[in-house]
C-alpha cells in the first residue's frame, strides 16, 4: 500500500512509537501517553493506517515455543536477473512457509532469505528438495543463526 505524504507532528510520532512497541496498547493508554483525549487519538490512528504509515498489527511469536529450533539465513544467487525471473522467484518464496523473509539485494547475491525449521533434518530437506532445486537458482550459501543479540521490529521513531 503506498503511503500518502502527510506531515507527522510530535503526537503522531508518539502514537507510532507506542504502537510499534506494543500493538495491544489500548486507545485510552495511547491517548494518555500522547497527551490527547481518546476520540482524537483514535482518529489519528485511523488516519495513520489509511495513509500507510501503519502496515499491520501482529503478535511476535516465540519460534522455539512452537517447535522451530533452527533459523538460517541464506544468500541466493539466480541464473537470470530478468524482472520476470525475479518475480517468479519472489512468488515461489511466498509459497514456502519456512521462508519467513525474502529480501532482494544489490551486489554479489540476489536475495537474502530468513528460513525457520523445526530441526536440521527438516531444514536440509527444504534446502535440497525445494530451495536449491527451484528454477533459476544458481547457488545458495547458508549461515545458521547461533544467537540473536538484538531483535527490534520496525524503525526508530524520533518524538522530539
Amino acid at each position: 500500500m503506498p503511503f500518502r505524504r502527510i506531515k507527522l507532528d510530535k503526537i503522531d510520532r508518539k502514537i507510532l512509537r507506542d504502537l510499534q512497541a506494543d500493538g495491544r496498547i489500548t486507545n485510552v493508554e495511547l491517548a494518555k501517553n500522547s497527551g490527547i483525549s481518546a476520540p482524537p487519538c483514535l482518529r489519528r490512528v485511523r488516519a495513520l493506517e489509511e495513509s500507510g504509515f501503519i502496515k499491520s498489527y501482529h503478535a511476535r511469536l516465540e519460534p522455539a515455543a512452537l517447535g522451530y529450533g533452527i533459523t538460517v539465513f541464506a544468500h541466493v544467487k539466480l541464473v537470470s536477473q530478468a524482472e520476470a525471473d525475479l518475480k517468479k522467484f519472489e512468488d515461489q518464496c511466498k509459497k514456502w512457509d519456512l521462508v519467513r523473509e525474502c529480501h532482494m539485494l544489490s551486489g554479489e547475491v540476489d536475495y537474502l532469505l530468513r528460513i525457520v525449521a523445526k530441526d536440521w533434518e527438516s531444514y536440509q530437506n527444504f534446502l535440497t528438495s525445494d530451495l536449491t532445486s527451484a528454477p533459476n537458482v544458481m547457488s545458495v550459501k547458508t549461515m545458521p543463526l547461533v544467537r540473536s543479540a538484538k531483535e527490534e521490529p520496525g524503525v526508530p521513531v524520533d518524538v522530539d
